[in-house]
């Protein structure tokens, strides 16, 4: 009888570094691979406990003087749009979405060149290469989609609901116990639309129509108005140092989601 066990992953920590969020912090990561078979499962397991995946890997902060940098996720079966949150969907209703493998396309990556020069310029993804895009977006031996949002443009009674432009896109993965959000990038010359809040609203909808309780939104910075929006999408819970605490708090909101 073989009795060999699938080995352990090995995780790895980082030299310390400049925190793009907090002045006067260096953070350091802890992180390791995710690859064959159990990499869904062990997703699963990271990511329940605090780690964002970023192709094949997966890492969690490990900064020796900081613990500000908290895990978050949207308790969807109870969650209930806000009065500005519902006037931003009434804004997206001509917006169509759609599911697709994980695979670049070079008008995704015209979108998100778009993104970042106008909202990330001093960002680590600003140099990011077609190539490097497509890595992101390919190398992961998880359950990942991109989700694709369009306008809808009205057709001649042949085709009343043709695709438009590419105005949004994000990168999600399928959990056994929710969605993940590993990123997304919308057209920064729509910024009425609200395009970020509305994709976060588009996950939600989706994971409860699969029975999924939970949309994971990564980490929240308390101090960081990048982070603020975050916490706009409540009831939610924090990942604490006594597991997963319900928060129903309004701390640091901002619209840097929009």
């Amino acid at each position: 009888m073989n009795t060999q066990t699938a080995p352990s992953p090995q995780f790895y920590l980082t030299a310390p570094a400049p925190c793009p969020y907090l002045p006067n912090e260096m953070e350091r990561k802890v992180f390791t691979h995710m690859v064959g078979e159990r990499a869904p499962e062990l997703n699963d397991l990271l990511t329940q406990g605090g780690f964002r995946r970023s192709q094949n890997i997966a890492y969690r902060p490990a900064c020796e003087t900081c613990r500000a940098c908290i895990s978050v996720r949207i308790l969807t079966n109870e969650f209930a749009p806000t009065r500005s949150m519902r006037r931003v969907l009434a804004t997206n209703r001509d917006v169509i979405s759609a599911e697709y493998p994980a695979e670049p396309s070079s008008e995704q990556y015209n979108l998100f060149r778009r993104y970042l020069d106008r909202r990330h310029q001093k960002g680590g993804m600003s140099d990011m290469s077609v190539l490097d895009y497509a890595m992101m977006v390919e190398d992961t031996h998880v359950h990942t989609k991109i989700i694709e949002y369009r306008l809808r443009i009205e057709g001649d009674g042949i085709n009343e609901k043709a695709k438009g432009p590419l105005i949004a896109t994000a990168l999600t993965d399928r959990m056994s116990d929710g969605l993940s959000m590993v990123y997304s990038f919308f057209d920064p010359a729509l910024s009425e639309r609200s395009l970020g809040t509305y994709m976060i609203l588009d996950h939600i909808r989706r994971a409860k129509e699969r029975g999924l309780p939970h949309v994971y939104l990564g980490y929240w910075v308390k101090g960081s108005r990048k982070m603020g929006y975050k916490t706009k999408f409540l009831p939610q819970e924090h990942l604490m140092a006594r597991g997963w605490e319900r928060y129903c708090g309004h701390d640091d909101a901002s619209t840097e989601t929009d």
